[in-house]
């Protein structure tokens, strides 16, 4: 019994220890916040003052101080992210993250992104690029004044056994160009419909995928001399996942016509990945010249979404098809050239070397065409596909895109924009703003309403009979890009006669729009959305644009369910299901089964409908893509589409609504085994968690207990407050992943009774106060003031800081 107690107070003494040790940690590892401050890199003192969120207000003498402020805070709130970001962009993970990170390198280096970004350096202006300097310098001080104390950095330092690196402007216009990235995914698009291309004929393809404009594609396997549709499929079956339908933002603005104030209102949510630490820093910038606040980027030096004294601006992507698929080939007497329309051309060849933690260093090969680089040698699946069947020696995979060029003007825009005064100034910003290319709402004091979409988006020609729809033949010149579409002749609209302007990621073109941009839209669920709900007022406030923004009405779910409810279940369960059903308003609320029951029933749904078909490797591929709605809705109300529901394995001819009854049964069955037998005990809102993953910790389980966050929400992909789950996650299926990562209302009648939120907190550091603390916030769609009046700034301040030039 001693033993056993001594052994008890050793372990009391041990965790009292490791509980103070952390305290510890956490007040000695915080950033300072008051104060004073002395610094090397600013021209002239500066303010910083923090609120009661830790959202900092900066007051600098100067443009360029004002950004090194900015630098200096990410630096002290997101240096984790940054060092990720910086990494990301170089290539550089598997140095820290050892060989489980060598395939994302090996396809970053291979893409060149911080390669091009220094070569966009290089053409800067002198303005734009001091200014990235300046930032640059305020990240580099801030990571100055950990010096070599690990205990002042956040935990993921330590326990990765990692310090922070440099960071330089190249490092923000590579980042800036991994956002661009994240948006511009439909090369993945093409290589599905492709590898679908050798299973289902053209009809078909139509229908999984239907395009505005609708376009068939030709005969692929007659398109590639050499390749037969056996190769065709094999080929695209080994494709890398692509842009995820549901991901993209809502925006809309309307004039003094539709408020109660006489002045417009402009609301705005991009709908991104949800991340620990949030993708998205608030942060107030002011000085001469410059008065901005809004949503800032850890690693770029701008407010990105935001307002200052006299406009408003909001984006949502475009998604405009500005990647395409070439595929090279070989000269079969000299594998160091491939075909291009003038005859045979040398690769370019660099070598890059990527070092691995726990592991050799890794020498890669990158061989560039006329087009880009050649992403098939460095995707292992489509790699080992190809000298499979033979074709590496033949043929590569070559991709181009419109935002690996070394004239990018997107920072020098993204500059400028913050500092515009009207609409005039407000367009010629953007001007040389390439990638990517979004959908721009705009308002301003004087009344007027806008919109915009620049980027750079690729004209081709009249004979490309694929319209990025799939890769092309490199060797034929009819399908190389002819230029960019003129900036003048992007789709833009000044005071609209309706006097609203509202994008969803839906076409935007009319139809005498003489260029193409995609043909792959978002469908308009939540457009039309939003449009109905504007009817629904004569006059419009912040708080009816709240109660838009967390509007969980999904329109498909309205369109099933009458056809859902035709079910006649087998089991008990199912019954009691369908009952619950009966009566619903499709309103995907969090405290409730119905929407559960549902969404589990479709996704089971359109697996039983269209997997047979697709073929089970790639089904979960299918699923990102556009079939999770319309394609299911026109199944199952005919429309020439129900042979869908017949299992093409199986010898009896099964009709959809066999598989209506079948899929509730087996779904139901499924959530009783997730979470338990009481159906009335379900909630949407605790399956559906919005989950904001950590990198890299959400890979290791006990450290994403501590530093993933997770908060109960509602909605799901096609309401306006959006929720999108995973179907083709076991673990997880519901799990929210990809939501509202911010959302802002500006009020143009007073611009201090703006308001925004995002969906964690300001602090990237686990142990601070403000690393959660506006989860819930987000998730009950409520919101922080955001002000810009000094006065009442520093009356309400919660911390401030005097940060003064060294001597």
């Amino acid at each position: 019994m001693r033993i056993v107690r001594w052994t008890g107070w050793a372990l009391v003494a041990l965790l009292s220890i490791a509980a103070g040790l952390l305290i510890a940690w956490r007040f000695a590892g915080m950033p300072q916040t008051r104060g004073e401050l002395e610094l090397g890199g600013p021209g002239a003192a500066f303010t910083v003052v923090r609120d009661v969120h830790g959202i900092p207000h900066v007051f600098a003498a100067a443009e360029n101080d004002a950004y090194f402020a900015l630098g200096l805070l990410h630096a002290q709130d997101r240096l984790w992210q940054l060092e990720m970001n910086r990494r990301i962009v170089g290539g550089t993970l598997a140095e820290v993250l050892g060989p489980g990170a060598l395939d994302t390198d090996r396809f970053l280096r291979t893409l060149g992104v911080r390669r091009n970004a220094e070569r966009i350096v290089e053409n800067l202006d002198f303005a734009t690029r001091s200014s990235l300097q300046a930032y640059a310098d305020g990240v580099n001080a801030g990571i100055g004044l950990t010096g070599r104390a690990t205990w002042k950095l956040p935990p993921e330092f330590l326990l990765l056994g990692v310090r922070p690196g440099k960071w330089t402007p190249a490092d923000s216009i590579g980042w800036s160009t991994m956002m661009a990235w994240d948006l511009s995914g439909n090369h993945a698009t093409e290589l599905l419909r492709f590898a679908l291309s050798g299973r289902l004929d053209a009809q078909r393809l139509g229908e999984l995928f239907e395009t505005d404009p609708p376009a068939q594609l030709p005969d692929l396997a007659r398109l590639y001399e050499g390749l037969d549709r056996g190769d065709v499929a094999a080929l695209m079956q080994a494709i890398p996942p692509g842009n995820i339908d549901g991901i993209g933002s809502n925006n809309w603005v309307v004039d003094g016509r539709h408020t109660v104030s006489g002045k417009p209102l402009l609301a705005n949510d991009p709908h991104l990945g949800l991340n620990s630490p949030a993708l998205w820093y608030f942060a107030h910038l002011s000085a001469p010249g410059l008065d901005a606040i809004g949503a800032t980027l850890p690693g770029l030096p701008t407010v990105v979404l935001g307002r200052n004294q006299r406009i408003a601006w909001g984006f949502t992507n475009t998604a405009p098809d500005t990647q395409d698929l070439y595929l090279e080939r070989i000269d079969p007497a000299d594998p160091g050239r491939y075909q291009t329309p003038e005859g045979w051309a040398a690769f370019e060849r660099r070598t890059e070397v990527i070092r691995v933690k726990g592991a050799p260093d890794v020498t890669l090969q990158v061989r560039d065409t006329r087009h880009g680089p050649v992403i098939s040698d460095v995707h292992a699946q489509l790699g080992r596909t190809m000298q499979a069947r033979k074709l590496d020696a033949r043929y590569v995979l070559a991709l181009r895109w419109a935002a690996l060029t070394p004239d990018d003007g997107t920072m020098r825009a993204s500059f400028d924009l913050h500092r515009a005064q009207d609409w005039p100034q407000f367009t010629e910003a953007l001007r040389g703003f390439a990638a990517p290319q979004q959908n721009m709402v705009y308002a301003d004091v004087d009344g007027n309403v806008g919109f915009i979409a620049p980027g750079r988006v690729p004209v081709r020609k009249a004979g490309n009979a694929l319209r990025g729809l799939a890769p092309a033949p490199g060797w034929d010149a009819r399908y190389d890009w002819d230029g960019f579409i003129p900036f003048e002749q992007l789709p833009r609209s000044w005071r609209p006669a309706s006097g609203a302007v509202v994008t969803a990621n839906q076409n935007i073109l009319g139809q005498d729009y003489p260029y193409f941009i995609s043909a792959e839209w978002t469908l308009p669920y939540r457009h039309d959305r939003i449009v109905e709900l504007l009817g629904e007022k004569q006059r419009h406030d912040p708080a009816s644009f709240q109660s838009m923004q967390a509007d969980v009405l999904s329109r498909p779910m309205a369109e099933l369910l009458p056809m859902l409810r035709k079910a006649t279940p087998a089991t008990p369960a199912g019954r009691a299901a369908l009952e619950r059903v009966a009566q619903w308003d499709a309103r995907m609320v969090a405290d409730a089964p119905e929407p559960l029951i549902v969404t589990a029933w479709i996704d089971r749904l359109r697996r039983l409908v269209f997997e047979d078909e697709v073929g089970e490797e790639l089904f979960p591929l299918v699923e990102r893509q556009r079939v999770r709605t319309r394609a299911l809705v026109r199944a199952l109300a005919g429309e020439g589409m129900a042979r869908w529901c017949d299992d093409i394995r199986t010898q009896p001819v099964e009709d959809c609504r066999q598989l209506v009854d079948r899929a509730l049964d087996e779904s139901v069955a499924d959530l009783q085994s997730r979470y338990g037998e009481d159906i009335a005990a379900w909630q949407w809102g605790s399956a559906h968690q919005a989950v904001s993953e950590h990198r890299p910790f959400s890979r290791q389980a006990l450290l994403a207990k501590f530093f993933e966050i997770r908060v109960p929400s509602p909605g799901d992909v096609n309401t306006v407050n959006v929720g999108r789950n995973n179907p083709w996650d076991p673990a997880e299926p519901f799990a929210n992943r990809w939501a509202a990562s911010l959302r802002a209302i500006y009020d143009l009648a007073d611009m201090d009774n703006s308001r925004f939120i995002h969906s964690t907190g300001q602090s990237g550091h686990v142990l601070s106060s403000h690393y959660r603390d506006l989860s819930e916030r987000w998730a009950r769609v409520e919101y922080l003031p955001m002000v810009t009046d000094r006065a009442r700034i520093e009356k309400e301040a919660y911390r401030t800081l005097e940060v003064r030039p060294a001597r």
